[in-house]
């Protein structure tokens, strides 16, 4: 008696993908469907993630950063510290997006948004070295350092994207992109793009920027955010390791 889970190879099945929408079955029940979206980017995105950590992550831990001898505590410990100071540096975006907003209408709070992005990295680095005297009593290698980092602006992200999703389902109703279009139309921006000869490339950012859902600006927020913790941390990490405790140093001076 034949399985019920088993077809004939010459079913088809329709695909999200396109170009393989009569795909033929292969001994499968059937092949995943999205019903939007917004379904097959988060699905997209979590096996990014994935991949990233079965062939890179391991590599970068083992080979390049040797955070290999990490005790399971320690790892805890990280943890601990990056989600205090990630929920830290979201607040510090939150509030550089509220002036942001609000700086449409004043221009005084749109350069404190400026402000509060341009010092946020080193408002991280700072935290790491919170995390390295404190936590780890003054000694931190590149590679803690570096997951330290990365995972910083990871839970900060989620914050953000979270909040990102909430603010534009919930309370934005198009007030965004009502106000650059107004911008736009502006005496003053009229000339500035037509100086620049930039119009229709503003017209076809307002269009994509009105086609965009909650959860496509929440998704973009938390790859950026993840990406950005990637880069910045070489450099940040690079700069705050130290190999030998403060207490070390100290017995070294009196001597």
């Amino acid at each position: 008696m034949g399985s019920d889970l088993y077809r004939a190879a010459t079913t088809k099945y329709l695909c999200y993908v396109p170009i393989l929408e009569d795909s033929e079955g292969a001994g499968r029940t059937g092949l995943p469907m999205f019903s939007s979206k917004a379904g097959a980017k988060v699905i997209l995105f979590l096996l990014t993630c994935k991949y990233f950590w079965e062939n890179l992550a391991i590599r970068l831990n083992y080979r390049t950063f040797a955070v290999e001898n990490m005790k399971p505590i320690e790892f805890y410990q990280l943890k601990a510290f990056a989600k205090q100071d990630g929920a830290l540096l979201a607040l510090l975006w939150l509030a550089a997006l509220y002036c942001y907003i609000q700086g449409l209408t004043n221009p005084l709070l749109g350069l404190v948004a400026l402000v509060l992005i341009v010092i946020s990295p080193f408002y991280a680095a700072s935290r790491l070295r919170h995390f390295r005297d404190y936590g780890r009593e003054g000694s931190i290698s590149f590679g803690r350092g570096y997951v330290y980092m990365v995972l910083t602006f990871f839970y900060a992200g989620l914050l953000m994207a979270a909040v990102l999703y909430a603010y534009f389902a919930f309370i934005d109703k198009g007030y965004l992109a009502g106000k650059f279009t107004e911008m736009m139309n502006s005496t003053e921006g009229q000339q500035a793009l037509q100086a620049y000869g930039m119009a229709d490339q503003m017209k076809e950012a307002l269009r994509e920027m009105s086609e965009l859902r909650p959860i496509d600006y929440a998704l973009n927020m938390l790859t950026f955010n993840i990406m950005t913790g990637m880069l910045l941390g070489l450099p940040i990490a690079a700069f705050m390791q130290r190999q030998v405790a403060n207490s070390n140093i100290e017995e070294e001076e009196q001597e």
